[in-house]
């Protein structure tokens, strides 16, 4: 199989860290996707030209984060990330959709944080900062259940935290949110958080 993905990407690094815990790291072959290049790499196997894609055995290719990682975790039993059982399935899914949002709202807020500074939005850039901080306090109230099974749910968390971190788009999200920051500080020590983590 192989992998396009980005090393700031954390929906590629979300994808990379299931593989890892379904111990299929030798199987995936990864390329580099560099923005620019994408038109060029991506167009004929992703009309999105967006990293995470996946072209597995076969030729097919998948796409986006949630769908490449359903389908990694259905080539190996064990562990089972994403629950067969209605109300555990429910909740794991809800907790990626946190995630997911987190860091689709983070990566633009890094985005338009980077434009020249005559070029920003003062609009957006609130906005968006108050979808992360929104999300941080929601994920503050229901980090103490995060433990409780590894599925997608956390793994989305901690790659949206991961890059939080790593941005530093927000400053300290820590603060007053005691819970989050102590389930987060178990959590980033696992082989695959460390493994996947972005190194400059």
């Amino acid at each position: 199989m192989k992998l396009f993905f980005s090393p700031l990407s954390p929906f590629a690094r979300k994808v990379r860290i299931v593989a890892f815990e379904k111990t299929l790291t030798k199987e995936l072959e990864l390329f580099k996707s560099e923005r620019q290049n994408r038109p060029t790499e991506l167009g004929p196997i992703n009309p999105l030209l967006k990293v995470p894609t996946l072209v597995d055995n076969n030729g097919n290719s998948l796409f986006d984060s949630p769908v490449i990682c359903e389908y990694l975790d259905s080539l190996t039993s064990k562990p089972v990330l994403f629950p067969k059982e209605s109300m555990s399935r429910w909740a794991a899914l809800r907790q990626q959709a946190l995630g997911d949002g987190g860091m689709d709202d983070a990566v633009k807020l890094a985005y338009e944080a980077g434009r020249p500074s005559g070029s920003r939005s003062p609009y957006w850039l609130g906005r968006w900062r108050q979808a992360v901080e929104s999300t941080l306090n929601a994920l503050e109230s229901e980090a103490p259940s995060f433990a409780d099974r590894l599925t997608i749910g956390p793994i989305a968390i901690g790659c949206f935290l991961g890059f939080l971190d790593q941005s530093r788009i927000i400053g300290d999200w820590r603060g007053y949110r005691e819970n989050l920051a102590m389930w987060f500080e178990e959590f980033r020590q696992r082989p695959s958080m460390q493994e996947t983590e972005y190194k400059k």
